[in-house]
């Protein structure tokens, strides 16, 4: 496996590597060709990476403080798959409108609020800004552990955020997509 990523370092095979699109990747999926642990980004594959106990926890914690603050008037998913134009990512949490049953047949094409809690896959979660900007998600978290700061991305336009700034341990932040929620870094990072 390694021998063939390395291939990749080569600038004028990595020109040559030919993206699939969201319909390939499902097929692929339904036919057993894919393995279940990864998920498409610009066309290309990526597996993911196995998650640390405190991604788990961090996750989990905030998937709980969005639950309770939206309640029932929003689906709060927890690495459910986002189909967008050229990805599928599977964010860490995704608010979405509608109801759960809304979903049986096709996954969200956008969000509200999507939040990836990144311990060591941040180059990549940085990366699916833009993803999830060109899809019109209205604001975007990247959970630093490391450095037990938030990253939050705004105002969506093209493929990119209008404005990103960072709330930092000592902070308490406030959605903008969904006022209800605030989160005390102080109790997330404690």
């Amino acid at each position: 496996m390694i021998v063939m990523l390395s291939i990749l370092e080569v600038p004028t095979v990595r020109r040559q590597v030919a993206p699939i699109s969201v319909e390939t990747y499902h097929a692929l999926g339904e036919q057993g060709l894919v393995e279940q642990s990864t998920e498409l980004l610009r066309g290309v594959i990526l597996e993911k990476i196995s998650k640390s106990p405190l991604h788990e926890y961090l996750a989990n914690l905030l998937f709980e403080l969005v639950r309770i603050a939206v309640g029932s008037r929003l689906v709060v998913r927890k690495e459910g798959p986002l189909t967008l134009a050229d990805s599928e990512p599977e964010p860490d949490i995704a608010v979405v409108t509608g109801a759960p049953e809304d979903y049986r047949r096709a996954h969200p094409r956008t969000a509200l609020l999507v939040i990836e809690v990144a311990v060591s896959t941040v180059e990549v979660d940085r990366e699916k800004a833009s993803v999830y900007a060109e899809a019109g998600v209205a604001e975007y978290w990247l959970v630093l552990a490391d450095s037990a700061t938030i990253e939050v991305f705004t105002q969506p336009e093209a493929a990119a955020y209008r404005t990103r700034r960072t709330v930092r341990r000592g902070e308490v932040l406030a959605s903008t997509a969904l006022p209800e929620l605030r989160v005390t870094l102080e109790t997330l990072f404690a």
